[in-house]
């Protein structure tokens, strides 16, 4: 096990380069560069001090081995270029936590409602209670999260005037954005589980215990849970990756002070280490998830084994 997490992780790393090359290479392509975009209004001279500051000015092949050197030996992710003294570690570090609170909330709400409609709905195929959460599984599945922010702007803060619909610094501030970033998970969540869930019902397990008498909520607890659970795995690991990153529109949408806020202006702003930072922050976040993924399959199926040359 411990062989293949080890491969598992290399691959990573290269895979993880390669992100690295690839988005490194076409931020630098886009005409202009954040001097232009950022800094559009400061004199053409102060503007070359700048390029020649942060190394603008030389071959871009020349700015990636820089950059790659800094990175592999002091993990540094970059300093912004429009906000000047301010590194992508310090703004990851300062900022993360304000957008793992909205996408740790969105989470397990999102999981937990997302599971118990799913086995509700699964044990009541066919009745009204079923359409209506298909109906709003279709509709979470199908209409953008900032669709959701906005009509909740516009129900709680415009027109009942009962919560915030900007800013940050109270637990009232996050309900908000927390529930229009979790709808969608709730409705994917609860889609996998009804599907996984109707498929295990109909197993001649589930059928045998029930003829013995075991209650329904021991059959879902010993059986549908545990057999049903693998779709669901593969959605919740690489949820860690959308605690931190999930809320990028969103946090922009309500004026919140996360790395969305940042992300979102490096990108307008053409400021290249912010980008770049932030885009292999997420990418080794995803990575991680995928192996995480791989370890709880063999934890709640024990039937999944890894072969013979990957033990």
């Amino acid at each position: 096990m411990l062989k293949f997490i080890a491969k598992r992780l290399a691959y990573g790393i290269v895979t993880l380069l390669i992100i690295t090359i690839i988005t490194f290479f076409l931020i630098h392509l886009v005409p202009g560069d954040p001097m232009s975009a950022g800094g559009k209004n400061l004199p053409e001279e102060t503007k070359q001090i700048f390029r020649e500051k942060y190394g603008l000015d030389k071959p871009i092949i020349v700015q990636y081995g820089i950059y790659m050197k800094n990175l592999i030996l002091h993990g540094d992710l970059g300093t912004s270029i429009i906000y000047a003294g301010r590194s992508v570690n310090d703004i990851i570090v300062k900022y993360g936590p304000v957008s793992a609170v909205i996408g740790l909330q969105a989470a397990v709400i999102g999981i937990t409602l997302g599971i118990l409609l799913g086995i509700w709905a699964a044990f009541k195929r066919g009745s009204i209670v079923d359409r209506v959460i298909m109906i709003f599984v279709v509709l979470g599945v199908c209409i953008p999260g900032f669709v959701f922010a906005a009509l909740l702007q516009y129900i709680f803060g415009v027109k009942l005037d009962i919560l915030p619909i900007f800013g940050w610094g109270e637990a009232k501030h996050t309900v908000l954005p927390t529930v229009a970033m979790a709808l969608g998970s709730i409705a994917a969540y609860c889609r996998y589980m009804r599907a996984s869930t109707l498929d295990v019902i109909s197993s001649d397990y589930v059928v045998t215990a029930e003829a013995k008498g075991v209650s329904t909520a021991g059959i879902i607890l010993k059986h549908i849970l545990r057999n049903s659970f693998i779709p669901i795995i593969t959605l919740i690991c690489p949820q860690l990756l959308f605690i931190f990153t999930g809320s990028f529109v969103i946090e922009r949408i309500f004026a919140i002070p996360g790395l969305g806020a940042y992300f979102v202006t490096a990108v307008n702003d053409s400021d290249y280490s912010v980008i770049l930072g932030l885009v292999i922050f997420s990418s080794a976040l995803y990575i991680i998830s995928l192996v995480v993924t791989d370890i709880f399959y063999g934890i709640v199926d024990p039937r999944i084994r890894l072969t013979k040359g990957e033990r």
